[in-house]
């Protein structure tokens, strides 16, 4: 290491530190992090204490050529054994917060675990948001993958979003209008931090809201595991017709296992660490499975969970 390599390190690590005080650290499990509870450390972990301290923070950050990955939930992310380079950042409790904005538009914060928001809104007799009781994960990251279920997805009931601009550091706004949503996915930039959108509803009787919400959450626990170590449909369906279980399947891949991962019998788009799994064996197997349905249906199946870190060096 020659010492311009060295005293970079130590910047990073002593004046972030010093700045940003238990906000900023080093070497993060990320297991910690994540839904499949898997995944090797952060070099560097940054919790947002709120706004003013994240653009301050992105500042620091782009002066020091430090590359940044943003965390929501861990509900939909698989981290790579070998951790992941740069800056890790999470937002913190400051970003998770709701509130009413007329009769019937609430604003909600980046951070704010989507079942928290189906209950706000039923909370104060507002339809069409019960299907994010079903939906793991916060706001920020349902909007950027137009998260949904049984026929609901979030560009539905979405009004703008307020989001941070990495490079720039500038607060932005941005409408309905100004965004394609697509299925489990949109346009927006991946400079883009949200920080907060709004959410519209429908005025409707309580007692109808809370029966449809308890109506879809048993309905979920009937098809999909709970309390496993997953995050998920780990592919997105190629149609309505043909969802990626039913491709599975067909394939014959719902019996495969990798390591300690293995397919959730319950319902067999969902892969599971079965306690001393690696994320290598997840990986695998959603490689090997990606491979035998292409084979046996022709069809190439598309990952709707994130694989996140550095690749094993061969």
């Amino acid at each position: 290491m020659d010492g311009g390599t060295e005293i970079f390190i130590m910047n990073i690590d002593v004046d972030f530190i010093k700045k940003f005080g238990n906000n900023f650290n080093k070497d993060i499990k990320l297991s910690n992090y994540s839904w499949f509870n898997l995944g090797g450390n952060a070099e560097y972990f940054y919790k947002a204490k709120d706004k003013d301290q994240l653009i301050e923070f992105l500042k620091d950050a782009n002066n020091n050529n430090l590359k940044t990955t943003i965390l929501g939930a861990g509900s939909n992310t698989l981290f790579r054994d070998s951790g992941v380079k740069g800056v890790v950042i999470k937002l913190g409790p400051d970003f998770s917060h709701i509130s009413l904005v007329n009769n019937n538009i609430i604003e909600v914060g980046a951070a704010t675990l989507d079942r928290k928001v189906a209950n706000f809104a039923k909370e104060n007799d507002l339809a069409n948001l019960e299907f994010l009781s079903c939906i793991p994960g916060s706001i920020g990251g349902a909007i950027t993958m137009n998260s949904g279920c049984y026929e609901n997805d979030i560009s539905k009931v979405f009004i703008s979003l307020k989001a941070i601009n990495k490079n720039n550091l500038r607060e932005i706004e941005v409408k309905k209008e100004d965004i394609e949503f697509f299925y489990r996915g949109t346009n927006l930039s991946n400079d883009l931090i949200i920080i907060s959108a709004k959410l519209k509803g429908l005025k409707k009787n309580k007692n109808e809201i809370e029966k449809k919400q308890l109506d879809l959450i048993e309905k979920k626990k009937l098809s999909q595991p709970s309390q496993i170590k997953t995050c998920g449909s780990t592919f997105k369906n190629y149609s309505e017709e043909r969802k990626a279980w039913m491709l599975i399947k067909e394939a014959g891949c719902d019996q495969f296992t990798e390591g300690d991962a293995m397919i959730s019998q319950k319902h067999c788009n969902f892969f599971v660490n079965n306690g001393n799994a690696k994320s290598k064996d997840i990986e695998n197997l959603i490689k090997r499975v990606k491979k035998q349905v292409h084979e046996k249906t022709g069809v190439n199946l598309e990952l709707e969970i994130n694989i996140v870190g550095e690749k094993e060096k061969i």
